[in-house]
């Protein structure tokens, strides 16, 4: 690492309806950490959604750098790191797994580790239990994600979606513990089939971007939004009015409470308005879909 480096982490949103735990899609919020070589570790934070600076040794993206750089019996060289952050916390965004990779990558830039992709991948993985987050903050894009049973991570990349968000964020937090316990803990296998159903055929209309097919269908999820729906304010309200300016589809972002629509360019701003003018106390805005994912810049 050089001495000084900024390690820029996307924010993310999950499921995309029926492609429950396998589906996230990066977005143009970022987390953000500029890393400065320093006689001793020291945190910073700047940001209204971050939470007031920490000791170092507390602090989670240095707790999970620490972990890396051992596992590799590595040292970290002591660095001075301002976290920025526009990502809130607890809504469904994925600020999680951006602090996850931010860890890592600390850890990879101050001890010299050398990650590859899959390797931050699997590492992000274990800390985070599942991959649907953290895989489209590592890589950008739209992708579909699953460990597989000799505990690799396959995944797919989808570049190339011609659609915008509208993200509308309530000022209340829901723990992903909280939205988890609301969901059953089986299900049949007629419900289980159906929702299968609805999961492939969502994904083959994305990819001949039958855009409106695909938006149709992911408000049709039967895995986790009906039951996650009481605990999300103003649920069917913002899927009923996006839908009215415009929008594909609307669904829950990752376990909630923020609500994502996917739309065209030529509606986003109408949603957009629309939505803010229903609902005055969201912040609502639109985003872009991040290719990028996360990546390093050397000053």
């Amino acid at each position: 690492m050089s001495k000084t480096c900024e390690i820029i982490v996307p924010a993310t949103s999950a499921n995309m309806g029926p492609c429950f735990d396998s589906a996230g899609i990066a977005l143009n919020r970022y987390l953000t950490l500029t890393v400065e070589e320093s006689p001793v570790w020291e945190f910073k934070h700047e940001g209204d959604y971050l939470p007031p600076t920490i000791d170092f040794e507390d602090h989670l993206i240095y707790r999970i750098a620490k972990e890396v750089a051992d596992r590799r019996g590595e040292k970290m060289r002591p660095s001075y790191v301002t976290v920025q952050s526009d990502i809130p916390l607890a809504r469904g965004l994925g600020s999680s797994a951006s602090a996850v990779l931010a860890g890592i990558e600390l850890a990879n830039q101050t001890a010299d580790l050398a990650l590859s992709e899959d390797e931050k991948l699997t590492l992000a993985t274990k800390f985070e239990g599942h991959p649907d987050n953290v895989a489209p903050a590592l890589l950008g894009g739209l992708v579909f994600s699953t460990p597989l049973q000799n505990k690799t991570i396959a995944y797919e990349r989808m570049s190339t979606l011609h659609m915008q968000l509208v993200v509308a964020i309530p000022d209340i937090k829901l723990r992903t513990d909280e939205a988890r316990n609301a969901l059953p803990l089986s299900y049949s296998r007629e419900r289980a089939t159906y929702a299968s159903s609805l999961s492939n055929v969502m994904v083959a209309a994305l990819l001949q971007e039958n855009y409106t097919l695909a938006g149709e269908i992911m408000e049709e999820d039967l895995f986790h939004e009906p039951y996650r729906s009481p605990l999300i304010p103003n649920y069917e309200h913002i899927r009923t009015h996006a839908k009215k300016l415009g929008a594909f589809g609307t669904v829950i972002s990752g376990a909630g409470p923020t609500m994502i629509s996917f739309t065209n360019k030529q509606h986003q701003q109408h949603i957009a308005e629309g939505l803010q003018s229903l609902l005055p106390e969201y912040e609502v805005e639109m985003h872009s879909i991040d290719n990028q994912g996360l990546h390093v810049k050397v000053r």
